[in-house]
């Protein structure tokens, strides 16, 4: 007997606010998304989550710094296992800014990971997370999902 489809018997669960935020924190690697010369564009950065915001630097006259400064941009995060097709991913959306005031600054350059590339650091952008949405794709209960065909069915 052929084993069924791990497709067929997944579940896809929608994550609430508290969920996608512990998901956030646990992670260090996300995409901006944003808009350059009117085109989707998606950068990976390091980052922090701190309370709703997520924070990331980025050097001077680099796209991202360009987009990212009073500019709606997305954040996603996700982990995904193709070999037992499960995972989970996490966007955020808001309006992102630079952060300028010296005393937040200062917090966050002890709390900050340090950048992958080299002098990338003249700009601390945040973006305040005002949509929140994640979703978690794992194994189910061995029913087959509406619409999928079973084994024996085909």
């Amino acid at each position: 007997m052929a084993s069924a489809d791990p497709a067929a018997t997944a579940e896809l669960i929608e994550l609430d606010e508290a969920e996608c935020l512990r998901l956030l924190a646990g992670s260090e690697i996300g995409r901006v998304v944003f808009t350059d010369a009117a085109l989707p564009a998606a950068l990976p950065v390091n980052y922090l989550l701190d309370g709703q915001e997520i924070v990331f630097r980025t050097g001077d006259g680099s796209k991202l710094a360009a987009a990212a400064r009073n500019s709606v941009v997305a954040f996603q995060v996700d982990q995904i296992d193709p070999e037992t097709r499960t995972g989970w991913t996490v966007l955020g959306v808001g309006a992102a800014y630079e952060v300028v005031v010296p005393e937040r600054l200062a917090k966050l350059a002890t709390r900050l990971p340090e950048p992958w590339a080299p002098n990338r650091t003249e700009h601390t952008i945040a973006v305040p997370l005002q949509r929140l949405s994640g979703r978690r794709l794992v194994r189910g209960t061995g029913r087959p999902t509406p619409g999928s065909v079973t084994p024996e069915e085909s």
